[in-house]
């Protein structure tokens, strides 16, 4: 087993302490564990992030296997639990928190109630909007970083990070969904997990989008 002081001093030499000490404070939430969520949490994981909080009532299925971190061996297991395996074996001293639960209307403020940051990864457009919309009116002081538009295999560059509002960002292309022959694919599926993860470390280092 390699030592805590060793994964702080890579991370220390690679970033500088300052910067891996912010990082290792953030508490970043994760609502839904699928093809953005688990590429978002693996990326957090890999950058530094110490606390993170995996959300999700689902299993993992074979159609998850196209674009979602998940392998064969995880089939039939909870998402939070195989996520937070996986994890564990990138960082085995994260702290990780883990909710197999349906997010509601009533329950997300609680729920959140602990995270800095809440990144928005659910499939479903009602609830993006639920979710969204919740947080930002019950949870005023928390940034929440949502994604829409990553569908098919359209160009790379279409999918950018937008501040909409105070402490609410939005990445992707926002329009391109699900339609037939433009299904979730993997690339711009994480590409657009890579905005929202790259901006959580954003925030949390205090560098704020105008």
């Amino acid at each position: 087993m390699i030592e805590k002081i060793d994964f702080d001093q890579v991370m220390d030499d690679r970033f500088s302490p300052e910067i891996h000490k912010k990082l290792k404070e953030g508490k970043v939430g994760i609502a839904g564990l699928g093809g953005l969520g688990s590429h978002i949490g693996e990326m957090l994981a890999r950058s530094g992030v110490g606390h993170l909080h995996l959300v999700d009532f689902d299993i993992v299925d074979l159609s998850n296997l196209n674009r979602q971190i998940y392998r064969v061996p995880h089939i039939g297991r909870p998402k939070t639990e195989a996520l937070k395996e996986h994890l564990l074996e990138i960082n085995p001293y994260l702290e990780i928190t883990v909710d197999q639960v349906t997010v509601t209307e009533e329950n997300a403020e609680a729920l959140f109630s602990e995270d800095d940051i809440i990144c928005e990864a659910f499939d479903n457009p009602e609830n993006k909007a639920m979710l969204i919309n919740t947080l930002l009116e019950k949870c005023p002081g928390k940034k929440v970083i949502a994604g829409s538009g990553m569908a098919g295999y359209g160009s790379s560059n279409t999918v950018i990070t937008r501040k909409i509002m105070k402490n609410f960002y939005l990445c992707g292309d926002g329009t391109t969904d699900i339609d037939h022959g433009t299904g979730l694919m993997a690339p711009r599926v994480t590409i657009c997990a890579g905005h929202q993860a790259n901006m959580a470390v954003r925030l949390l280092l205090g560098i704020l989008e105008e």
